[in-house]
């Protein structure tokens, strides 16, 4: 498929309003805290718009879409279930991470157990989790821009690489967050605009739009597959999507960029309202892909339903619309890549380098040289790691990444705000066992063995993450009972959480 002229311009233009936002936030962009968390200081509307971004990915714009055309209810239903999920952890998990954090996720086990050995684990972890789901993200970038372009798999790769390198390197959490935020708006207008559209050929009657999906489908899309391992499956998925999405670094560390924690609030109901909107409406947009455009037609472009969106898109608007569609996929790849490279960056600068090999000594200008140095470090890394698994399924890369941070990041969490006893060698253990358990599980699974798997469900969440807690728990009745000078007592922690702390950019002032 080569890009008409149009679609080119809109492409173009896209790049550059990012490249503008970038370096007008790279003119703000000068100590450790503007470039981590942006200073802290974006309002909760802000705030709220970006964690949109982050959530409604380009797998929601098309993926989503393809699956409810192909699969129906079935695919949704664990979809968006997931999505509540994420979204009542997050609004668990706001207030005490703006609380308790500075820049990354370690910052917040590190408010109770200060073991530079704790710090390195979650920091560890963060990096793993990130690389594997950038690496998922840029294989897709590049056979979707490809596609869309006509250009070469290695050169799309290439570009969105460099693309979110300069995004991080210049422009740090302030650039990210604003475009996550013109991410989010132009996202948004696109699934209402089609929806609208979509309606209009149904006399804006939803009923109508199922009714012809379901005389057009050859499968039944309102059926649901019973028994006990379908439904252990559906269970699993969801719960995968919902914590494993919800426990991202990239998704979390956006609780710090807001001055307190009226503004987390503030950021999570923005971002339930618009989140539920848009999920509200996919369904009219993939039963009106498959009334519309026939199933064969959509396998036809591709087998996994992924062109869909666009195929509709250039039916209902014509050319025009298609290149905006096509654009905002776009710029919604280049917008969770730059999300998942500034956590990563984090992750290796200030836990890694300045908290542990500098012993926190490092000054504000070499923080934020170690924070572009290690962005370019890690986008050059998951660009090499990206051109060599071209072939590579894209589910095992990001259900590696997703059931990770569940089964590591959320047991270890929780009880870090809500089990008193839980200690250094506790925490240690829960990531350790969390990680090692959802590993195991996919390679011994259906997406690494197919037929001859050890074990019978694509995603182990309903397995690896009572093993995290089990983790947590035997790591913290097996080790000393004692308090360490190096950790806070849980009463401390309790009212920190509750009346938090300065924003970054005032702490460093102090």
């Amino acid at each position: 498929m080569s890009a008409s002229p149009l679609t080119l311009s809109v492409f173009a233009a896209i790049i550059a309003v990012t490249l503008g936002i970038t370096f007008w936030a790279g003119r703000r962009n000068s100590g450790a805290g503007d470039h981590f968390v942006a200073g802290g200081q974006l309002t909760g509307w802000q705030n709220g718009l970006a964690i949109v971004g982050d959530l409604l990915s380009a797998a929601t714009l098309l993926g989503t879409v393809g699956i409810l055309a192909l699969k129906g209810v079935y695919g949704y239903f664990f979809t968006v279930g997931g999505s509540i999920a994420y979204l009542l952890v997050l609004l668990l998990f706001a207030e005490p991470l703006r609380n308790l954090g500075r820049y990354t996720m370690a910052d917040v086990l590190a408010s109770r157990f200060r073991s530079t050995a704790v710090r390195a684990s979650m920091a560890v972890n963060s990096l793993i989790v990130t690389i594997f789901y950038m690496v998922a993200q840029l294989v897709a970038a590049g056979a979707l821009i490809g596609l869309l372009l006509g250009i070469p798999y290695w050169v799309a790769v290439i570009v969105v690489g460099l693309l979110m390198t300069v995004y991080i390197a210049v422009g740090g959490m302030l650039a990210t967050s604003w475009i996550q935020i013109v991410k989010a708006v132009l996202i948004m207008s696109c699934l209402l605009v089609m929806t609208v559209l979509v309606l209009a050929r149904f006399g804006f009657s939803p009923f109508e739009v199922f009714r012809a999906a379901r005389a057009a489908s050859p499968v039944n899309l309102f059926d649901y597959v019973g028994g006990v391992l379908p439904g252990l499956e559906l269970m699993s998925v969801a719960i995968a999507v919902g914590l494993g999405t919800a426990a991202m670094p990239h998704i979390l560390i956006r609780f710090l960029t807001v001055p307190d924690a009226k503004a987390a609030r503030s950021s999570m109901n923005v971002a339930l309202v618009l989140t539920g909107i848009a999920f509200l409406t996919v369904p009219i947009l993939g039963f009106g892909a498959v009334a519309l455009l026939g199933t064969d037609a959509i396998t036809g472009a591709d087998s996994a339903g992924n062109l869909a969106t666009l195929q509709l898109a250039e039916l209902l608007g014509g050319p025009l619309l298609f290149a905006v569609v096509a654009a905002v996929a776009f710029a919604t790849i280049l917008a969770v890549v730059a999300g998942l490279v500034i956590a990563g960056s984090g992750a290796l600068a200030h836990d890694l380098y300045h908290t542990i090999l500098r012993k926190g000594r490092s000054s504000e200008r070499e923080q934020v040289n170690a924070g572009r140095t290690t962005a370019v470090l890690i986008s050059g890394v998951s660009i090499l790691l990206s051109l060599a698994a071209q072939s590579v399924n894209l589910t095992v890369l990001s259900a590696v990444a997703v059931v990770v941070a569940a089964s590591a990041n959320v047991p270890v969490l929780l009880l870090l705000l809500f089990w008193r006893r839980l200690n250094t060698r506790g925490v240690i253990t829960g990531i350790t066992t969390g990680l090692a358990s959802s590993v195991l599980l996919i390679v011994v699974g259906p997406l690494v063995l197919g037929a001859n798997a050890l074990y019978p469900l694509t995603y182990p969440t309903l397995v690896s993450i009572p093993l995290g807690f089990l983790g947590c728990y035997l790591g913290t009745v097996l080790g000393p009972q004692t308090v360490r000078d190096d950790e806070a007592t849980y009463e401390e922690l309790q009212i920190r959480a509750a009346i938090g702390r300065a924003p970054a950019h005032q702490e460093e002032s102090v």
